[in-house]
């Protein structure tokens, strides 16, 4: 393993370990269940909503390391995004996991790259991104 390879992983444990934004926000404006049925993976994404921005965004729930990982690295990446500047994020993400590369607007999250080669994780790895879709489109059809 390489360098690059054994920093990633570190980050990827990390987040794992020690995840960023793990609890539910106690004002929030949408939250949103996530599961991946063929592993267990599962998690509440909580997010308040503040000026068409993610003025915050937390997490509940269990799952593998990369789940939890990219749950942490998600909910960091989001906040203080406008919301279609958050779907897109998703968009690239799920890009990126398809193998169909990274870019700098990932951030941090660039560190589950590798997961393109491992396709029984990928799903880990969209889930929390799958559900933040999914409480953007619920959040914008009760706004709208």
């Amino acid at each position: 393993m390489g360098v690059l390879d054994d920093l990633y992983q570190s980050a990827i444990l990390d987040h794992s370990r020690h995840p960023r934004n793990h609890g539910e926000l106690d004002e929030h404006h949408v939250a949103q269940e996530g599961l991946n049925p063929s592993c267990g993976d599962e998690l509440t994404l909580y997010l308040r909503v503040d000026g068409g921005r993610v003025a915050a965004a937390s997490f509940v729930g269990e799952g593998c390391a990369i789940s939890q990982a990219a749950s942490s690295l998600m909910t960091e990446a989001i906040t203080g995004l406008e919301l279609a500047a958050a779907h897109e994020l998703a968009q690239r993400f799920k890009a990126m996991i398809r193998g169909l590369g990274a870019d700098e607007s990932l951030g941090e999250s660039r560190v589950l790259q590798g997961i393109a080669k491992l396709p029984a994780r990928v799903k880990c790895a969209t889930l929390p991104w799958v559900t933040l879709e999914l409480a953007l489109s619920r959040f914008t059809e009760r706004a709208d």
